[in-house]
């Protein structure tokens, strides 16, 4: 790195533990760790998971899991300002997500995952609907699964929130992305499944090499301002 990356003088030199100092702001920072993380970020955006990752770089699994989740985050704020800034939006509609071995019994349709996925101007942007699963326990307790499903069904029908203009769309075309993307994964915990949604809305809008070069910005950003 031939400047700093806090007010991009030039003048910055190496320290004895690796460190570069800026002649100009006198500021430091770890050259060794970011290219580290410009390293992971290169094999995140290029569809490598962290286990996979962590072998190639001879890192530990629990370095590189936490390092994805942290790009995961970055990725969702910034998706997030994407969004806010676009006004037209030409197409949504509601998806009901759940996993492929919970699909078969009925009683597990409040694990699912709703959301609705909107085309802005040939981009796709996803927004987290109620969690369904607050509902799981009062309806075990009653013992009412039939009754349930067939109620919960008839509300998901006729109070579908959709608006499009043919079948075949940019929308769907992200769903069968997303369920590609999602089943790579052994299991995505509760709490961090709007991260891999995210995730996956970054990677079908962008290409790997727009990917790399918007998180390496975001990573730099976050780096300066001391978030990781």
């Amino acid at each position: 790195m031939d400047r700093c990356i806090y007010c991009e003088c030039k003048r910055v030199y190496k320290l004895s533990n690796d460190h570069i100092k800026c002649s100009c702001c006198k500021r430091k920072f770890s050259l060794k760790k970011i290219e580290r993380d410009f390293k992971l970020i290169e094999y995140f955006c290029e569809d490598f998971n962290a286990l996979e990752t962590s072998k190639i770089m001879g890192l530990s699994y629990v370095t590189v899991k936490n390092r994805f989740l942290l790009f995961r985050k970055l990725i969702s704020l910034y998706l997030e300002k994407e969004y806010e800034n676009k006004k037209e939006v030409i197409e949504f509609d509601e998806y009901l997500y759940l996993e492929k071995n919970k699909r078969k019994e009925k009683k597990n349709i409040f694990d699912a995952y709703n959301f609705l996925t909107f085309d802005y101007g040939g981009k796709i942007y996803n927004l987290m609907m109620p969690d369904l699963s607050r509902y799981k326990s009062s309806y075990l307790e009653d013992g009412l699964e039939e009754v349930y499903y067939k109620e919960l069904e008839q509300f998901l029908k006729l109070n579908r929130i959709a608006k499009l203009k043919s079948s075949q769309n940019l929308i769907t075309r992200f769903w069968n992305f997303f369920e590609n993307f999602i089943n790579s994964y052994k299991g995505v915990s509760r709490e961090n499944f709007f991260y891999y949604l995210k995730e996956a809305e970054f990677k079908f809008n962008f290409s790997k090499s727009k990917r790399i070069k918007i998180l390496k910005k975001l990573y730099l950003d976050s780096y300066i301002f001391n978030v990781v």
